[in-house]
């Protein structure tokens, strides 16, 4: 088998993995490729997802192994850190439209849309699991616009 190089993945960690897949299908238009169930049959080790044509994983918190146990980074969800340090950012053909949809599903908005100096249309959430989300179009005639 060979192995291709891709971009990065990020991998979330979150209190309630299902109820994450459930909110990032309806919020961002995500698609599950896949669960992998905990023993417990309540949590989930492994998921993933895509949105906006990118892979995310995600997974339920274990705090049985939070202190790097069985092989595991210490990994804590945001809602238990007081929040995250990393922005997952989607570039989209309507910012508005998407922030509306993932306000709608439930996220917080904490940076309303605007017209930002470098030529995009921008603006940030905060989903229900803690994770932080921005979302951008390129403004009409802007060039070089990104974010």
């Amino acid at each position: 088998m060979t192995v291709q190089a891709g971009g990065v993945i990020p991998h979330l960690v979150v209190e309630d993995a299902a109820a994450a897949l459930a909110f990032y299908a309806q919020a961002l238009g995500a698609t599950e490729v896949m669960r992998v169930p905990a023993e417990d049959g309540k949590r989930l080790l492994h998921a993933e997802i895509e949105v906006n044509g990118a892979r995310v994983y995600l997974r339920d918190h274990f705090p049985e192994f939070a202190q790097g146990s069985a092989g595991c980074s210490r990994q804590e969800p945001p809602t238990r850190l007081g929040g995250s340090s990393a922005t997952l950012h989607l570039e989209v053909v309507d910012c508005d439209a998407a922030m509306a949809r993932a306000a709608d599903a439930g996220a917080t908005v904490t940076m309303p849309a605007e017209d930002a100096f470098w030529g995009a249309r921008y603006g940030q959430v905060v989903d229900p699991f803690g994770h932080a989300w921005s979302f951008a179009h390129p403004l009409p005639g802007a060039s070089g616009a990104g974010s």
